[in-house]
């Protein structure tokens, strides 16, 4: 299971898509995984035989656990020598080591599958390394886990009589025979709990679970709230200039490039530059330390039909307002169709989200976690604006104007950092060189 971002502890496998004994390429996708970061096709990282698949469609493990065995030719060569060794020949350390994702050694890694059964082998607490006690309660066996996701029960939200409070098959049948799995599930996910008596439904109502990507979104969405002083600035901006410039160099820019050219780019290259300026935008506080980060990591959030997500454009500041394109609808379009890679939505040290093409004019956005500052575009239109004429006579003219909230985390932003900030992205907008394009 690999590490879907820098906050993610667990993934949910949503999808095999190769079955034993199917053949692999090397970056050939095989399965489908769900965090709140990310909804992606994960590729095999050798080519050759699907051998074992060790986590079924539907469970959640942590990252770094071990979900399946690949035979390559190499370990094709041992088959003869292990055809005679007897089932479960692994030792207790080496199947520990399987069990919590360690990278297994020459001879674990050669052994035959363990033949599992679950019905009868005890509970065993499986350690994540993150030490919470709902993710351990998760780790029960397969057979219990079937038998969860039948009934829509939700086991992080159980507390049974194994080890660590994992449910056994006892526990999850008494619950169901006790009738408590038909009444709907009206807890809120962890770390978003609610304060006071939980709504309840009413006649013709329909109630709904949320989605894996949901819940995880709503957990990370409250853990960032909750981890920084959240303030907001806003200016509106004028973008005439820039409207004049994309326009101009358009037609020229999309037959060479091959890519249609949007106000985006135009606004992450002022951007960029201005955080240089203002390193405090793209930090990380870390206890009583400050993270200045030296790269500067874009995150651009993207709405799916199915959730949020952030790719993010490593290395902004190298990049020019056509590199920004290029990786900028590049990451879009494979963020909608599945095919972004685990290190595409990890390591944003600044956000920003457009909620304005959708029409909202402002907004507060929430911090991302490990960052200080996520800016939120507002829709762009046009508006009569009073500016000064040649003459020094003020005139009502038609602008292009777009409003720009900056959500910052006040325990080490300051308030006039982050509206100096504000006002240089604008001043760069508004006087967008021609060299800059």
């Amino acid at each position: 299971m690999p590490q879907m971002g820098e906050s993610i502890a667990e993934g949910t496998l949503s999808k095999w898509l190769k079955k034993v004994g199917d053949e692999v390429k090397r970056d050939e996708p095989i399965f489908e995984i769900s965090t709140d970061k990310v909804d992606a096709e994960i590729p095999a990282p050798v080519a050759g035989v699907l051998l074992e698949v060790i986590v079924t469609e539907g469970e959640t493990v942590a990252v770094q656990t071990i979900v399946a065995r690949i035979e390559t030719e190499k370990g094709a060569a041992l088959a003869p020598a292990l055809a005679t060794a007897p089932a479960g020949a692994a030792t207790g350390a080496e199947s520990a080591k399987v069990a919590q994702g360690a990278p297994p050694t020459a001879q674990s890694a050669a052994a035959p599958p363990v033949q599992h059964h679950p019905s009868s082998a005890p509970d065993i607490p499986v350690s994540t390394g993150n030490g919470l006690e709902d993710r351990l309660r998760t780790k029960s066996s397969p057979l219990v886990r079937k038998i969860a996701a039948e009934h829509g029960i939700e086991l992080a939200r159980m507390h049974g009589s194994g080890i660590a409070g994992r449910v056994t098959k006892r526990d999850i049948e008494e619950y169901i025979a006790s009738g408590a799995s038909s009444r709907p599930s009206m807890h809120a996910p962890a770390g978003a709990e609610q304060h006071g008596p939980l709504p309840v439904p009413w006649a013709g109502d329909r109630v709904e679970a949320m989605s894996k990507i949901r819940v995880l979104t709503s957990e990370h969405m409250v853990a960032a709230r909750r981890s920084a002083a959240h303030v907001t600035s806003f200016f509106e901006i004028d973008l005439t200039r820039v409207g004049r410039l994309r326009q101009r160099m358009r037609a020229q820019f999309e037959s060479e490039t091959g890519h249609k050219l949007t106000y985006l780019p135009f606004i992450i290259r002022i951007v960029v530059e201005t955080l240089k300026q203002f390193p405090v935008l793209n930090a990380a506080v870390a206890g009583t330390s400050i993270i200045y980060r030296k790269p500067i990591n874009v995150g651009i959030a993207v709405a799916l039909d199915w959730g949020l997500i952030v790719p993010v454009i490593k290395g902004a500041d190298d990049l020019s307002l056509s590199g920004l394109t290029k990786s900028l609808n590049d990451l879009a379009d494979r963020a909608r169709t599945k095919r972004l890679k685990p290190e595409e939505v990890q390591g944003a040290t600044f956000t920003i989200t457009n909620p304005g093409v959708f029409g909202s004019l402002m907004g507060t956005p929430i911090i991302p976690l490990g960052t200080s500052a996520i800016l939120g575009l507002g829709a762009i239109e046009k508006r009569p604006k009073v500016i000064a004429g040649p003459d020094g006579e003020d005139t009502i003219a038609i602008r292009t104007c777009a409003y720009f909230s900056l959500s910052f985390d006040h325990r080490v932003v300051d308030g006039a950092d982050a509206d100096k900030f504000l006002a240089t992205v604008k001043k760069g907008l508004e006087s967008y060189p021609d060299a800059g394009v």
